[in-house]
């Protein structure tokens, strides 16, 4: 029997339904992050409060680069799940890029925008 090269159809919907699912959340999250960010959430008093706070707005200044940092890296992971659909679409979705073997499903269901099996991820480490 010849080893499959790609994933049937039937399991690119199944691949496409879970990046489908973590896009809708991954999105959901970042939109609420810049919210956050743009100070839209808040009836607070943040930016007419006394200056005297120094203490406290160095906290908040930290809490807001780690939000943007949060933000950056959700809105690279939305990229790659949008890229993971584009597989799907070119039936490509699964294929290792470095050895051109199907990733396990384990693997993407887990992580849905794979482009590496684990063995290969770990051999680029080396």
């Amino acid at each position: 029997m010849a080893e499959k090269v790609r994933y049937s159809d039937e399991e690119l919907e199944e691949f496409k339904g879970i990046i489908n699912e973590k896009l809708a959340t991954a999105r959901q999250d970042y939109n609420q992050m810049m919210r956050q960010l743009m100070n839209e959430d808040g009836n607070d008093v943040d930016d007419t409060s006394p200056t005297y706070k120094i203490l406290e707005e160095g906290s908040a200044t930290q809490s807001k680069e780690e939000l943007m940092q949060q933000a950056a890296r959700m809105q690279k992971f939305i990229k790659g799940l949008e890229a993971a659909l584009v597989r799907v679409q070119n039936k490509t979705y699964g294929i290792d890029r470095m050895t051109g073997e199907l990733i396990p499903k384990e693997r993407l269901r887990i992580v849905p925008h794979a482009t590496l099996s684990v063995q290969s991820k770990e051999g680029r480490k080396h």
